[in-house]
């Protein structure tokens, strides 16, 4: 990880700079009485920056990793940029023991399909829920799209359950979810 973040350093300076750009250009507009042009200027600061292609395709495996967004990615970039806080980290790591994660099953009911969980689950926690779907094979989204399979639908589920029906999403709740989990 820490190869992944100095490489996409670059990268990581040049979409920080697209945000200042983009914000600025914001409160002109808003000052001017006038839209936005917030491509034009975020494409304007990164031109600014040399970003080398594998800086940016460094980036752009980071911010792909699950989890991992732009906002992180820059948060993880600056704190191993600044050298007291690598050292620190450093200093840290050197007492952890790194386990290589579980293998995720492939011949299961459920091995394969994307989930989403909304709504409120009354019988285990969303982090329960996402960790057992992910040993069983699955991947679970965040958002209904097309290439949802199924969405477990606890009480209060809302518009990703109106988007689910509107695609045709098979929907679920979630004690058919657990039952699905524990075949």
């Amino acid at each position: 990880m820490e190869q992944a973040l100095d490489a996409a350093r670059p990268a990581v300076l040049a979409h920080r700079s697209a945000d200042a750009a983009a914000e600025e250009e914001r409160r002109f507009a808003l000052a001017a009485g006038r839209r936005a042009r917030l491509t034009e200027a975020r494409a304007t600061a990164r031109a600014e920056h040399e970003v080398p292609a594998q800086a940016q395709a460094a980036w752009e495996d980071l911010i792909a990793a699950d989890g991992i967004g732009p906002v992180v990615a820059m948060s993880l970039s600056d704190a191993f940029a600044n050298p007291r806080e690598r050292a620190a980290i450093d200093r840290v790591a050197a007492f952890l023991t790194i386990l290589a994660p579980e293998a995720r099953a492939t011949d299961g009911a459920i091995a394969g399909l994307t989930i989403v969980f909304t709504g409120t689950l009354e019988r285990m926690t969303r982090a329960e829920a996402k960790a057992r779907a992910e040993a069983l094979g699955a991947k679970v989204a965040g958002s209904v799209s097309a290439k949802t399979d199924i969405l477990v639908a606890g009480p209060g589920a809302g518009s990703k359950a109106k988007k689910a029906a509107d695609l045709g999403v098979k929907v679920i709740d979630e004690d058919q979810w657990i039952a699905m989990a524990t075949q």
